[in-house]
């Protein structure tokens, strides 16, 4: 069996167990617990297809290994393996008739968002079909880019994780903090550094398996082209939560940048 073949059979596994698994649990971010696990697994079984002896490949695995570590570590402390689902299920489940929400859930969910979790990875099948190419310093620069990427997505889920350590604790002491919304450190450049460094280590694991190919018009520029229009979709669903929430909101969105870090405009 060819790895792209092995990888695929998993994903519809993993597909099929995620949505077994809501209709049972009544709750849907179980694709949310395998976002972090999934990736890893796939870009191994490449890794291992090659016998462990491609430089490009092995990087490409240890790269992703070193994002999946990361984020699971920062999904658990949330919660998020103990039964806490994602708060922006229960607000469009409750903006959706029943028959609706399950129709969402199956196909976007389940379906696609498995789907699209496969495809951000395949790059590393092009790597795979040019693995007699050596590593060159172009792969090294992204590699070096990668974990500069993967270091500001932990810091930027850091201080998030601290300011809502310390907005817990001042609401259970009474008095609330000044913000309700976090716009201090790399959030003072950017509403969502997270988001943007998320998105950009993607997009280095497609150009890693572009060089590799030879070129950067490769098919599979759709996974970090789609992951990029879902993160677009996130971001503005999550403002309108945090506008709901906090008025004060607008200010905060006029002078600081969306997702790219930027020096934020002047009051």
């Amino acid at each position: 069996m060819t790895p792209l073949s092995l990888v695929i059979l998993i994903c519809a596994g993993i597909s099929a167990l995620c949505w077994i698994l809501s209709l049972i649990t009544h709750e849907h971010s179980w694709v949310d617990r395998i976002w972090s696990i999934a990736p890893v697994i796939y870009l191994w079984v490449f890794a291992a297809k090659a016998g462990m002896h491609n430089s490009r490949l092995d990087w490409m695995a240890v790269l992703v290994t070193l994002w999946g570590a990361r984020l699971t570590f920062n999904f658990a402390r949330k919660g998020g393996y103990s039964g806490v689902e994602d708060y922006r299920w229960e607000v469009l489940r409750n903006s959706m008739k029943g028959w609706q929400f399950s129709l969402f859930n199956i196909f976007f969910i389940v379906i696609y968002q498995n789907f699209l979790i496969l495809l951000m990875t395949l790059p590393t099948h092009e790597a795979y079909l040019h693995r007699s190419k050596p590593l060159s310093a172009l792969d090294i620069f992204f590699i070096v880019g990668f974990l500069a990427l993967l270091l500001g997505e932990t810091i930027s889920d850091q201080q998030q994780w601290n300011f809502h350590q310390q907005k817990q604790a001042a609401r259970e002491a009474g008095t609330p903090l000044a913000s309700g919304f976090l716009q201090t450190g790399l959030f003072k450049y950017s509403r969502h550094p997270n988001y943007f460094f998320e998105q950009a280590q993607w997009w280095v694991i497609f150009f890693i398996g572009a060089i590799a190919a030879g070129s950067f018009w490769q098919w599979t520029l759709a996974g970090p082209v789609l992951l990029t229009l879902l993160f677009v979709g996130s971001t503005n669903f999550t403002e309108k939560i945090s506008l709901s929430k906090y008025p004060e909101y607008v200010d905060y969105q006029k002078r600081t940048s969306a997702v790219i870090p930027f020096f934020p405009k002047r009051k």
